[in-house]
Order: structure tokens, then C-alpha cells, then sequence
């Protein structure tokens, strides 16, 4: 683990492809870690979590190069590390398990933090999430609860209940979000513990009834989708 969060703490301060290309055999040693690390947490998950057994590395993990055709940011490499444990893989639409080492903060996320849930889901999913805490909505407040260490993102949500949806309800706040994600810091002595793997698919553990009821309505959406 000490060699990935050093070689993105110098790919942070060096975000260029001539250092890169310079760095490239370390590169490749990094992405063999990080590979592993992947394997690890993946077989870690499933030992609760059924419906991601099977996954390869290449289902959860991505690549290093940003697209940056639609940004004002051109900067060529991704300056962070992250592996996403979710049924079908990481573009699936699915709910899932995050890991996201990043020795500087970034914008979008921050620093090193684990993640659970469902980020941005398309229109049809976003809609049958927020039936299922319509109708459920005890149920999800407790499972957000049950998941100790854990807080709810509320970075990207609505001003108000969007329509069609009861303003009156008393999960309202919970139907205003347009993505589901709670989330732990975690510093650097927890990703270098020898123990790393083991503890944090133990944190993500606490985050599974979380998970599951996030995809029970992903699962209806697909259905009806048929």
C-alpha cells in the first residue's frame, strides 16, 4: 500500500505524461498492487455480500488515463486510486462498496475514504430509488443508522421534494437526493495496517442492509425495464 499512495502523491505533484512515461515501469508495478489489493477486496465482500462474487479485477477497477475531452481541467492522469465492488461490475448501475485512496484531496471526492451506495443513477433508477424510500423509508434510515462510522452524503441534492413525490413526507430529505453514498474518511495508518483489507471489508459490512435495499430498487427498475 505505501508504494500506491506514494507514486500518486508524486503523480499529483508531476500530472504530466512525460513524467509518466519517465515512471511508467513503476506504473506498472503500482497497477500489479492495486490489482491484488482489488482481488483481496472483492473476495472480501463476498464473504457477506452474495451478489459480487465472481467479479474480475477489470469489473471494479479503472483506468489511469482521464477523459478530458469535456473538461477545463486537462491535466492527463488520474491523481487517486479507485476500486468499486458492485453486482455486475462498475458500470452496472448498481449499488456498491468504494475505495478511494487519494494521497492529495481531490475535488470530486476528498481524501482516503470508503464509500457505499449509488452514485448519479439514470433517470429510471434514480425514480425507483426514491419510490423504495417511499414506501420503505423506515427501513433505510435504519440501515443508514446500522452503519456505524458511516455519514450520508448530502453534497448533491435538491432544494425540494422533486415532483411527484409527497412534499409531506417525513423521509422528504431523503427523497431530495439525486445520489445515495455513505461515506468514512479514513486516514493514512488505516490503509497501512497489515490488517487493511480485512478491516475495511468489516467497515463495509456494517454498510450491506444499506446496499441491499439500494438495489432491490435498481433490480425493480430493470425489471420493469424488460
Amino acid at each position: 500500500m505505501e508504494e500506491i499512495i506514494d507514486f500518486f502523491r508524486r503523480l499529483s505533484a508531476n500530472n504530466e505524461r512525460e513524467w509518466f512515461d519517465a515512471h511508467r515501469s513503476e506504473w506498472t508495478r503500482v497497477r500489479g498492487l492495486a490489482a491484488d489489493l482489488a482481488a483481496r477486496l472483492i473476495e472480501g465482500v463476498g464473504t457477506f455480500d452474495p451478489t459480487v462474487r465472481g467479479l474480475r479485477v477489470q469489473d471494479c477497477t479503472y483506468r489511469i488515463a482521464r477523459d478530458t475531452r469535456f473538461s477545463a481541467d486537462k491535466s492527463p492522469y488520474k491523481t487517486w486510486l479507485g476500486i468499486f465492488v458492485a453486482p455486475h461490475g462498475k458500470k452496472s448501475g448498481y449499488a456498491g462498496y468504494y475505495l478511494h485512496i487519494a494521497p492529495e484531496p481531490d475535488p470530486l471526492v476528498g481524501g482516503h475514504m470508503l464509500i457505499s451506495g449509488i452514485y448519479c443513477p439514470e433517470r429510471t433508477l434514480l425514480r425507483s430509488v426514491r419510490e423504495e424510500i417511499l414506501d420503505n423509508g423506515a427501513e433505510m434510515v435504519a440501515a443508514i443508522r446500522a452503519a456505524d462510522g458511516f455519514r450520508l452524503n448530502t453534497d448533491n441534492k435538491l432544494r425540494r421534494v422533486p415532483a411527484g413525490f409527497p412534499a409531506d413526507s417525513p423521509y422528504a430529505e431523503l427523497l431530495k437526493h439525486k445520489d445515495w453514498c455513505i461515506e468514512k474518511p479514513v486516514d493514512e495508518a488505516f490503509l497501512l495496517s497489515d490488517d487493511f483489507v480485512e478491516r475495511a471489508v468489516e467497515e463495509f459490512r456494517r454498510t450491506h442492509r444499506f446496499i441491499e435495499l439500494l438495489n432491490r430498487a435498481v433490480q425493480y427498475a430493470y425489471e420493469e425495464m424488460m
